[in-house]
């Protein structure tokens, strides 16, 4: 089976680009489909003026503003976060926060991370902290280890260092003058996007928006710094950075951002598999799965990185902009009502899911088929403890979806044997998945869908998935201790606690396959049998 090794996680410090006739024939496009979907963009609609044009008047005007108007307060900075600032500061070093942290704090959003800006060479990081380390050669910033935290430290002079040239200039407004406004403005312009291009400083409590970020936080609006198929060839990591936020945030994407996204989304093959693995991650895990897969097949990155799931998708007659739901999306939502950015899941939940649909997509099941399995997962193996509870299961399933049949009432050997079945296929699908060969192969049945047979899953995530649901085919895993209350430990669901990543899958499967059972606990379920 072609799933990547190890070694895919290890960094590379430059990736060569690929022709484009490379990444065309890597990924097939239907063109009708595609140019319906793509947004045209007019001229006068552009984010950014023309090259040549007076960008100096069409510039953001550049704001400072006070943090408490905009409703951000101390306490809402992790206390590790305040230890390393406070470190830096009673040092004599300017700190500031950067990036998507300040975006979510004006939001009152719980920020994924915090990452820090400060005027401190890294070696003077490293020497004010006894925990700390210099990483990356490219793009050099440090980790600093505060308990069981990990905070980001960048410096302003390795970024300058690693700024484009053009970028160095500072705009008309400090035309041959390089003040604080000039340093923290250049900074900001090697941000992704104008609303993660905001500064923080705690102390002064100042806001610094010099590209317009919290206009465009108020129009709940995303768009490149720079004009963005400039932008998106520079870093294409942005495509899919850019579609995290959107869902994650519920943010329209502009027009010529848009339009970009989706011309260029061939781009993302450049990629570091670990890289992808790691955007998917943060898409999947985090609590915006749903708005996630919806975005990516919107865009038509969907078909290159999850190809299946893609050709789910056409198969089912799922259009772009489609708002209808199936299972697949019903799965994924229900996941994302357990999950948060500061509580996420362990990435082999994600997976396993996305192989327990495949194997209904390929062959529905019986809802009971489904039910004892799942419960089987939950208690460790126990199949005949499963099957005794399932058949006393009364509610009605989702009728909705085609991956389930219709419900009939099955003896307990034959419950017991689909169990086992449906489980083999679950594992097979997992392979699949995992099978470059056989994911080009299997797309070769969709002519009219675009894909490619891109594995991004590393050896290590395909055995931690194989792990969740093997205990079924060894009937009672010895000395698992299955969970016994609903309260979902995060800690431990974002280790890959098996008892837990085992509890919300069962939780999740079951709030999908019977919704009238609201927040279903199949822990309870076996405590009272």
């Amino acid at each position: 089976m072609a799933v990547l090794s190890l070694g895919f996680f290890s960094c590379r410090s430059h990736f060569p680009v690929l022709p484009l006739f490379y990444c065309y024939s890597k990924v097939q496009f239907n063109t009708v489909a595609v140019s319906a979907a793509i947004e045209t963009v007019d001229d006068k609609d552009s984010d950014h003026p023309e090259k040549g044009s007076d960008r100096t008047s069409k510039a953001p005007e550049w704001k400072k503003l006070n943090s408490k108007d905009l409703g951000i307060t101390s306490s809402m900075i992790s206390k590790p976060t305040r230890l390393v600032l406070n470190g830096l500061k009673s040092k004599g070093y300017d700190v500031y926060l950067v990036g998507g942290c300040v975006r979510d704090l004006i939001l009152k959003r719980t920020p994924k991370d915090f990452d820090i800006l400060t005027s401190a060479e890294l070696r003077e990081v490293v020497r004010t902290f006894s925990r700390c380390e210099i990483v990356g050669k490219r793009f050099p910033i440090c980790h600093v280890h505060v308990g069981n935290d990990m905070i980001e430290v960048s410096s302003f002079s390795t970024s300058a260092q690693n700024s484009p040239r053009n970028m160095r200039t500072g705009s008309g407004k400090s035309s041959g003058s390089y003040d604080e406004d000039s340093i923290r403005f250049n900074n900001c312009l090697q941000r992704d996007f104008t609303i993660n291009g905001l500064m923080f400083d705690p102390y002064a409590k100042v806001v610094y928006d010099y590209l317009g970020g919290i206009e465009d936080i108020k129009k709940a609006k995303i768009r490149t710094v720079f004009h963005a198929g400039t932008s998106f060839q520079e870093d294409c990591a942005r495509i899919l950075r850019g579609t995290r936020i959107a869902a994650r945030l519920g943010f329209t994407i502009s027009k010529e951002t848009a339009h970009f996204l989706k011309n260029l989304s061939f781009l993302v093959q450049r990629l570091h598999r670990g890289r992808i693995l790691m955007e998917m991650n943060y898409m999947l895990a985090y609590g915006s799965a749903e708005a996630s897969l919806r975005l990516l097949w919107k865009f038509g990155i969907l078909e290159i990185l999850l190809p299946i799931q893609a050709a789910y998708l056409v198969h089912t007659g799922f259009k772009r902009r489609d708002k209808r739901s199936n299972m697949l999306l019903s799965l994924f939502g229900n996941l994302d009502k357990l999950l948060a950015p500061d509580r996420p899941c362990h990435s082999s939940l994600w997976l396993t899911i996305l192989a327990l649909h495949k194997a209904l997509a390929d062959q529905p099941r019986y809802p009971s088929v489904v039910a004892a399995f799942t419960l089987a997962v939950h208690n460790g193996g126990d199949v005949l403890e499963a099957v005794k509870i399932t058949r006393k299961v009364t509610k009605l399933h989702n009728r909705s979806f085609f991956e389930l049949l219709e419900a009939e009432e099955l003896d307990s050997q034959t419950l017991l044997d689909e169990v086992m079945n449906f489980d083999s296929s679950i594992k097979e699908a997992l392979g699949q998945m995992t099978d470059g060969r056989f994911i080009s192969k299997a797309m070769a049945a969709y002519p009219q869908a675009p894909y490619s047979d891109m594995v991004f899953i590393p050896l290590q995530l395909y055995l931690d998935a194989r792990r969740i649901f093997e205990c079924v085919k060894e009937n009672r895993q010895k000395g698992f201790v299955p969970k016994q209350d609903s309260k979902i430990d995060y800690t431990s669901l974002s280790s890959g606690n098996l008892p837990e990543v085992r509890h919300v899958f069962a939780r999740v499967v079951f709030d999908t396959v019977f919704p009238v059972m609201k927040t279903y606990n199949p822990a309870k379920t076996l405590t009272a049998s």
